[in-house]
């Protein structure tokens, strides 16, 4: 029993950790808010693809009256998701193909403006800021291109391989 209860508590640390850390990105004034613009791109790198509607639903289950996100209501939230396994993330291969389809020439890379004008069309279009973050960290910065197998490869999670 107290294998399964250590078990448990390494794998809520190892969430919490990686909540800490996506969220962590994003706290550029390092006073544990986030701006709730900000959200979208917090879940999605930690693999978790809501659709949009889903999405407003944890923003209004966290959203604080001035607009920001606090890490404290943040972190239960997005840990039952990630422990529920809740907006599955798309799976390695799944992604590597569709980058694939995307780079016709089978050059290996995308372009900035390629990527940009496909997450500008379908049913929920990137919003301009969801892309910018992507980008940052999409985008080589040697080349200014995105080297789609790498970049899959650090979306994935690590347990989801």
């Amino acid at each position: 029993m107290a294998d399964d209860r250590e078990r448990a508590e390494i794998l809520v640390t190892g969430v919490h950790k990686r909540i800490n850390d996506a969220f962590q990105v994003f706290d550029h004034d390092l006073n544990k808010t986030v701006d709730v613009r900000e959200i979208g791109a917090i879940v999605r790198s930690l693999g978790c693809f809501p659709t949009e509607a889903e999405l407003l639903d944890i923003i209004d289950e966290v959203e604080e009256p001035n607009g920001f996100i606090c890490f404290e209501r943040f972190l239960p939230t997005m840990s039952k998701i990630l422990m529920e396994n809740k907006f599955r993330p798309i799976p390695e291969d799944t992604l590597l193909k569709a980058f694939e389809v995307l780079d016709q020439q089978k050059k290996g890379h995308l372009e900035p403006n390629e990527l940009t004008e496909y997450m500008r069309q379908g049913d929920e279009p990137f919003t301009q800021l969801e892309m910018e973050e992507m980008l940052s960290s999409a985008v080589e910065p040697d080349s200014n291109l995105i080297y789609y197998k790498d970049f899959v490869n650090m979306m994935v999670l690590d347990g989801e391989r």
